[in-house]
């Protein structure tokens, strides 16, 4: 199924049935009071939340969502029906924004999450309800509310725990195949993930934790090239970012600080992330090397931030790896609940 992350949809709320204007008729009764029934209320368009879905797609092809009208108010003080109201389900992670101000109206984050996008119009009042002791005969009733109208962006932010950060061909892709069950596409050529996946990391028995394998990053992603937004705005929601640097790196104390820079650039909180540093590949290389490697990446990577070997396809620092990450999740969980 094709990934999709972004659609503008229309939504409009269904009208508010009129009330009823009439009065009693019986055979000993040709003048009896007033009882006209209010109108029903028009549908609501929301959207609710469905961990199930992990792509916007449905909407990009049907992109105009009218609630129903409500039903006209009758007589003997009968209201009309309600509309029926329109329930669209998305991914969790999902954001809606009035298209025209940029506004957030709100986000859907958990299983079951609502969140009204339009709220249907109230039913007008029947002709019954004017009635009082100085007007027993009213002859007035209201019309049915309008619904709301307007044009909402829906945007996707993946909901994963760890975020993997790195340039295109850095082995992210490799890692989440190694580390989970997710199979993402893999090859030795950038920009072989076009999309985003997700892996659920299995830790001792009983525990997981979510890792997101996302398009690479190259210098100017924040500005939109390569993949750029398209990528970093999938990183906004992870609780810890793992930063891939491979070891045939040529200048890796410059890959590190190009990686955090693109990210400070298009949202200054990204830089303030709990993250670590994998050093990549250490499998085609001698041990030697790596070590070289770290001293040169230590140069540039703070004395708090750990950096560690890891190799996907010989496994090797996989366990410390997915352990470290565990901890820093658990880290992170406890803060929000605090």
């Amino acid at each position: 199924m094709k990934f999709v992350d972004y659609v503008t949809i229309s939504v409009k709320s269904g009208d508010g049935g009129a009330g009823a204007l009439s009065f009693r008729r019986a055979k000993y009764e040709p003048k009896g009071g007033p009882d006209g029934g209010d109108g029903g209320r028009g549908g609501t368009v929301m959207l609710k939340g469905d961990s199930h879905l992990y792509t916007l797609l449905d909407l990009r092809y049907n992109r105009h969502h009218n609630g129903q009208n409500g039903g006209r108010g009758e007589g003997s003080n009968k209201t009309g029906r309600d509309g029926e109201d329109i329930v669209l389900r998305v991914p969790l992670g999902t954001v809606a924004r009035n298209s025209d101000t940029g506004d957030v109206i709100g986000e859907v984050t958990s299983e079951g999450d609502v969140l009204v996008l339009a709220t249907g119009g109230r039913g007008g009042k029947g002709n019954t309800f004017f009635k009082s002791s100085t007007n027993r005969t009213p002859r007035h009733a209201q019309p049915g509310e309008l619904g709301e109208e307007l044009e909402l962006t829906l945007e996707l932010k993946l909901l994963a725990d760890v975020g993997l950060v790195g340039f295109p061909n850095a082995g992210k892709s490799t890692l989440v195949s190694s580390i989970s069950a997710a199979k993402p596409k893999i090859a030795d050529y950038p920009f072989t993930t076009l999309e985003p996946s997700l892996g659920v990391v299995s830790v001792g028995s009983y525990e997981s934790f979510v890792m997101a394998d996302i398009p690479g990053i190259i210098e100017g992603a924040h500005e939109g090239k390569g993949l750029g937004i398209r990528f970093l705005k999938h990183i906004e929601r992870n609780a810890v970012l793992l930063l891939l640097i491979p070891v045939t790196s040529e200048d890796p104390a410059a890959e590190y600080e190009t990686l955090r820079e693109e990210m400070r650039a298009f949202n200054p909180e990204l830089a303030d992330k709990p993250h670590l540093v994998a050093a990549s590949k250490v499998d085609i290389v001698p041990p030697g090397d790596t070590e070289a490697f770290i001293r040169a990446l230590r140069t540039a990577v703070p004395a708090d931030v750990d950096i560690l070997p890891i190799s996907s396809v010989a496994r090797t620092g996989i366990d410390a790896l997915k352990n470290r990450l565990w901890r820093e999740i658990q880290s992170d969980r406890m803060l929000a609940g605090s």
